[in-house]
């Protein structure tokens, strides 16, 4: 018994370990909670399985301003009760700097310096997927995988490309620094150029996908192009928007 004691007393409590995490993140353009809640309420509404409950950074940025502790609660009310879980604020700029404690917040790595368009102010959100700063690729081997990638499962290609030789299931994941190709049914969320680069593409040989992104710029199942379901299909991102196209057309 006394063994089993200290053998107990020995074991650590806990074990901490850094892991790939994707973030979603929400570009606040006004503190106006209710056009907070309606804007993001719909964007929620076309796909639940993707934004319902997920974790979420909110970036001041485009405020343009440092936003009161108050504004802030109204905002981190109106995205809690759209459905998602805000967890972080970007440290891109000074004002998420100042709101991280009295919010109780921690500082997450923005995704990429934001600029602001001017035909885009007034919007009052615009999520896009949030990862670390843009890493060098050069040098790294394509990463490939030749099973089934099934429902609830990931697989990230970091610093390259991703090449998938089977099928990818509905609620699975594949995350590439550089371009994912598929060589099957995409049936599953495509994220490629993960850590910010925009000439990464995506490839399909037969085109299902619930979610496709390039460089944080996303389209989710409802708003893809219906004329090239079951396809060969390539995405690539032009400025801001995400272009789809038959693969030899």
């Amino acid at each position: 018994m006394t063994t089993q004691r200290a053998e107990a007393a020995a074991a650590p409590a806990i074990d901490i370990r850094f892991g790939q995490v994707g973030l979603i993140q929400v570009l606040v353009w006004t503190t106006d909670p209710g056009a907070i809640l309606d804007e993001l309420t719909g964007r929620v509404a076309t796909a639940p399985k993707f934004f319902q409950r997920t974790a979420v950074s909110l970036d001041v940025g485009p405020l343009g301003r440092e936003p009161s502790v108050e504004e802030m609660r109204g905002v981190l009310e109106a995205v809690r009760r759209a459905g998602m879980c805000p967890v972080g604020l970007s440290s891109g700029s000074a004002a998420a700097q100042a709101l991280s404690r009295p919010l109780d917040l921690p500082l997450l790595p923005p995704f990429r310096e934001f600029h602001p368009p001017a035909e885009a102010m007034g919007r009052p959100v615009r999520p896009v997927e949030a990862v670390p700063e843009p890493v060098e690729p050069a040098g790294v081997m394509a990463q490939v995988h030749a099973h089934p990638v099934r429902s609830g499962q990931r697989v990230y290609a970091r610093g390259g490309d991703l090449v998938v030789t089977a099928m990818v299931g509905a609620g699975a994941e594949l995350i590439a620094d550089g371009c994912v190709h598929v060589y099957g049914a995409l049936r599953g969320r495509a994220v490629a150029g993960a850590r910010g680069e925009s000439a990464a593409r995506v490839f399909c040989q037969e085109f299902h996908a619930e979610l496709v992104s390039i460089a944080g710029v996303f389209r989710v199942f409802e708003t893809l192009p219906p004329e090239l379901a079951g396809k060969p299909v390539q995405a690539w991102l032009d400025g801001d928007a995400l272009r789809f196209e038959r693969l030899g057309a």
